[in-house]
């Protein structure tokens, strides 16, 4: 159902939100021997933040390799008591794409990190939704009364070299850019030689375990492969497709795909945000959703508190969990990462979790109650679609 191989052999357990995650990453780090590598798009310097800082300090301390990626948006400052702290322990961190002075007005700095992946001593890798910030905390609107609603993947198995190979590979090109930037021309060619390259991962022995594999994207050589591991997922559905997605507005494809796959009677079902967040993403996703009830698909908001989540479960034997949404930010212009898993305890015990939160925390949209919504609200949602047709027209991206 993917470009990416699937492998065999893996161990997989499944984290809601940062009461799961963090635990289970600190653990790691702080049994960590030889590396730890660690990226994300938001790095927060609250409880949570501090807890993770504090254990990249120690692991540094006693002679492991850490390198942390931040995005340069996400993470626009690193307070500069961690930085000394950081630069005093020996942990190696970067920004990515720092805005300059145009910032988002130069359309290449919307090409953002998006994905938040971990690995340590090439043992144990984390992927999935999750930034390094408190579950109660959210940037734009303060503290929250409800943990945010997300999910990671902890994974022991061969994907962790390609998990490994894809984080490397990275931080090398950027070192090595910001070495050329910086006129050490010596230090970025030694970087450069010795590059890190994506291989396949080592299967000889695997056996047993789930089938799981890691889907990129980026703006080179794979540009369209999660979008692609969805709408194939999507083609062979038989019996049911559950989506949660936190900013959801489906290119042509992905939405034709969705609406094939009700029409020939699988039932879909999507969890999508329910509470305003930003204007174009509450909006502008509005003029899809009388299409998608038309035809069949059932639309449920999560209404209790923010969902960030990015997983998807279809005839609960296939499931991916990840950072990518499934809107025009993601799709066509961010560096995400998703694991993608075929094995059918996993993907029901995910399942469990998306069924439980649309029944305790979320409402249905009703078809006729959408369709006779106020003229206003029309309008600031087709407003927000023509904006966002703009933007990537702008960008030169067709969608």
């Amino acid at each position: 159902m993917t470009d990416a191989p699937y492998v065999p052999g893996h161990q997989l357990r499944l984290l809601q939100g940062g009461q799961d995650y963090f635990p289970a990453l600190v653990a790691a780090i702080d049994t960590s021997q030889t590396e730890v590598r660690l990226e994300t798009y938001i790095y927060a310097f609250d409880a949570e933040g501090e807890r993770v800082a504090q254990a990249l300090e120690r692991a540094a301390l006693r002679g492991v390799r850490v390198a942390l990626l931040m995005d340069g948006i996400g993470t626009p400052q690193v307070p500069p008591a961690w930085q000394q702290r950081w630069n005093a322990a020996g942990v190696h961190w970067l920004r990515f794409a720092p805005l300059g002075r145009l910032g988002l007005l130069v359309p290449s700095h919307w090409r953002r990190l998006h994905r938040k992946l971990a690995v340590v001593d090439g043992r144990v890798a984390f992927c999935g939704g999750i930034n390094i910030l408190d579950d109660y905390s959210d940037p734009q609107h303060g503290p929250q009364q409800v943990a945010r609603f997300d999910f990671a993947v902890q994974v022991h198995g061969p994907l962790v070299s390609q998990v490994h190979n894809a984080m490397a590979q990275l931080w090398d090109r950027l070192l090595a850019t910001r070495q050329l930037e910086q006129g050490q021309w010596s230090a970025a060619r030694a970087v450069w030689h010795s590059m890190a390259r994506l291989q396949a991962p080592d299967v000889s022995g695997a056996q047993g375990g789930a089938l799981a594999a890691l889907v990129l994207r980026d703006n080179v050589r794979n540009r369209t492969r999660i979008e692609r591991a969805y709408r194939k997922a999507l083609g062979t559905a038989q019996r049911e497709v559950l989506i949660a997605n936190a900013y959801f507005l489906p290119g042509g494809k992905l939405l034709r795909a969705l609406v094939h796959a009700a029409r020939r009677g699988v039932r879909v079902r999507l969890l999508l945000q329910g509470r305003y967040e930003y204007f174009m993403q509450y909006h502008a996703a509005r003029p899809v959703f009388g299409l998608l009830l038309a035809a069949g698909v059932d639309i449920h908001e999560y209404s209790s508190g923010f969902l960030h989540a990015k997983v998807a479960v279809v005839d609960q034997q296939w499931a991916t969990v990840g950072s990518s949404n499934l809107d025009p930010l993601s799709l066509l212009l961010a560096r995400e990462a998703n694991v993608v898993v075929q094995d059918a305890a996993f993907a029901t015990e995910l399942q469990q979790h998306l069924e439980a939160a649309m029944a305790q925390h979320s409402r249905p949209l009703d078809a006729q109650d959408f369709g006779r919504r106020p003229w206003q609200q029309r309008a600031l949602d087709w407003l927000a679609y023509g904006l966002m047709r703009l933007t990537l027209l702008l960008a030169g991206r067709r969608y």
